[in-house]
């Protein structure tokens, strides 16, 4: 037992795979995906939506440097497991009172408190982790000391906007969070973050994608409840999965040809794919798949109260449409920093998605559903095409013959 405590971090080799561990640490973070959505849906306010980005953005972090790590050595193994548990901890604790995490008035400070708390000690636990880690490794620890001096700093803000609350706490937070993610980019600039093992890196991106495509149909049944399954929840339940599947295809395609272009690169140029084609440019992906999910819910919870005559307000058509541009948004990102080859549908399919909004916004629940789908579809539909067109002409074949 003392040999497996003390052992050094066992380093991983160029060909790692995800662990069953860091599935089990996914699980957790699902569990906070659920409580943001969940947040969003009963308070629906623009400052909700707000609210709602910040704490996912937290969370995309507590995630993210964890996967990190997971990259250059075995979370499952000794010290390293046992601190990465302890984040585990700290995750769950930050899910739990993300409902309670924007309440003003009396007594609401201590909510407040212990999320930071729990977020600065799981940040703590990383950085020292990493740390012991990069012993040996010139580049790894310059990298994580030009981190640290902003992951540090981003604390100030952090617990002054949970002392103070109110608007300030929005200001303060997003700064705070601003700071911290900055400060990984800039690291990665001036003197990059290894990424030891491609093939992990990016199938550990792809998961937890799939796993925020996940919510979209957790929102069904949230948005249901018990109420009685009628034709109109079934029409609108099959819909979303058909959103969900596009959605799917649709980064699947790109996350292929991203794959490949960071395994094939290498030393500083595969750390920068690293760094901005996936630590920065997925949140955009994720975030917009949640909000995809919080409006799924809205428009489900409408149909089974028998609400379908119509939206009754802005919330359901923002989170649809807002939510499926900003994932395309997201998409045209990552491929830009990753193949440095976006076709100009990429682009401009994100500015279509807001072009629908106002018709979302004005259409009954299960329509601006299907007004949604039948434009993912398109889309989709689209982008088969003209990568069948490209493979054709690449060897000198029409795609009529």
């Amino acid at each position: 037992m003392g040999r497996i405590v003390g052992a050094r971090p066992m380093v991983t080799p160029e060909t790692h795979r995800p662990i069953l561990f860091e599935i089990f640490f996914d699980l957790v973070f699902v569990f906070g995906l659920i409580r943001v959505t969940t947040f969003m849906s009963q308070r629906p306010a623009p400052v909700t939506l707000m609210q709602g980005f910040l704490v996912l953005l937290l969370l995309w972090i507590s995630w993210l440097v964890y996967s990190w790590l997971g990259n250059h050595v075995r979370i499952d193994v000794g010290l390293i497991r046992a601190g990465v548990t302890v984040a585990m901890a700290a995750v769950f604790l930050i899910a739990l009172v993300i409902p309670d995490a924007w309440r003003t008035g009396p007594g609401t400070t201590g909510s407040r408190l212990i999320l930071v708390l729990a977020y600065i000690a799981l940040r703590v636990i990383d950085l020292v982790l990493f740390r012991w880690v990069s012993a040996g490794n010139r580049q790894l620890r310059r990298t994580i000391r030009l981190y640290a001096l902003s992951t540090t700093l981003s604390w100030i803000p952090l617990v002054l906007g949970a002392v103070f609350g109110g608007a300030a706490q929005i200001l303060l937070w997003a700064l705070a969070l601003t700071i911290d993610m900055g400060g990984g980019v800039v690291s990665s600039m001036l003197s990059g973050w290894p990424v030891r093992s491609p093939g992990h890196f990016a199938e550990r991106h792809s998961l937890v994608v799939i796993i925020a495509l996940g919510e979209s149909l957790i929102s069904v049944a949230a948005g249901v409840g018990i109420q009685r399954i009628r034709g109109p929840i079934l029409l609108a339940a099959l819909l979303t999965l058909a959103v969900t599947v596009c959605l799917y295809w649709l980064y699947s395609a790109s996350a292929a040809t991203s794959r490949h272009a960071l395994t094939t690169e290498s030393g500083l140029r595969r750390a920068h794919v690293g760094a901005n084609a996936y630590s920065v440019a997925h949140f955009p992906v994720l975030a917009g798949t949640i909000y995809v999910a919080l409006g799924v819910e809205q428009v489900l919870a409408g149909l089974a109260h028998e609400e379908s005559h119509g939206i009754s307000d802005w919330m359901p058509a923002v989170a649809l449409f807002g939510g499926t541009a900003l994932f395309l948004a997201g998409r045209a990102t990552f491929l830009s920093l990753s193949v440095r080859c976006v076709r100009p549908g990429q682009f401009v399919a994100p500015v279509v998605a807001l072009l629908l909004l106002p018709a979302g916004r004005h259409l009954p629940g299960l329509a601006a559903l299907g007004l949604l789908t039948a434009f993912l579809a398109v889309l989709l539909s689209y982008e088969a095409w003209t990568r069948r067109s490209t493979r054709f002409n690449d060897v000198g074949v029409s795609p009529e013959s």
